[in-house]
């Protein structure tokens, strides 16, 4: 919505800074300045489009409440919220998706299953490996990348269990592939914690996931 109101108004010479809370800001006083070289008609549109994107904005904040809750609510959603990097959406996306994870024999069935383990062509006895496959749940996929970049950010200063790991993974491949591993990672934690309904540890659940 906001791209759509600021490509409206740059049409006519208006602009304003990066970031949606600019253009929030300011939109009452363009639609109420007749100075403007808006047309009449052109104002309605611009208000019926400031006033679906109000809207949007109040269903968004009313959802992200109530999957707050849920999260804070629900015993799997608490425990996994433990984990680095997994906070409301991607325990309560995980949860919905897996239940218990009984589906899955272990972790790594998971983390195939999300996609987030590279793609293998074997040929005369050698294995050779490629991007992540990208299939399965792929909401569930984007919230674990996003988890893991997450990750990244609040291990930089940590030198033990999970950090220890990432900071070695970091020194011998590119960035985005410690991000997939990563990922991979959380995938098999978090299974690990539905399936054995226990409370995220962080060193022990690392080494056995």
């Amino acid at each position: 919505m906001s791209r759509l109101l600021r490509g409206f108004l740059l049409e006519r010479g208006i602009t304003f800074g990066k970031g949606p809370a600019k253009l929030r800001n300011n939109m009452a006083t363009v639609l109420e300045d007749a100075e403007q070289n808006i047309t009449p008609r052109m104002r309605r549109l611009l208000h019926r489009v400031w006033q679906e994107w109000k809207r949007l904005e109040v269903d968004i904040t009313d959802l992200s409440e109530e999957i707050e809750r849920i999260s804070n609510e629900d015993a799997a959603c608490k425990r996994l919220r433990q984990i680095p990097g997994v906070g409301p959406l991607v325990s309560t996306a995980t949860v919905a998706a897996i239940g218990n994870g009984a589906a899955f024999r272990k972790g790594r069935d998971f983390a195939a299953w999300l996609g987030l383990v590279p793609k293998q062509h074997s040929t005369g006895g050698k294995a050779k490996l490629y991007g992540i496959s990208k299939r399965g749940n792929i909401y569930l996929r984007r919230m674990f990348i996003h988890g893991a970049r997450a990750v990244l950010l609040r291990v930089k200063y940590d030198t033990a269990g999970l950090g220890q790991w990432v900071h070695r993974l970091e020194a011998r491949t590119a960035r985005n592939k410690v991000i997939v591993a990563v990922a991979n990672k959380l995938a098999r934690i978090a299974w690990a914690v539905l399936f054995r309904g226990e409370a995220y540890r962080h060193s022990a659940l690392c080494a056995q996931a």
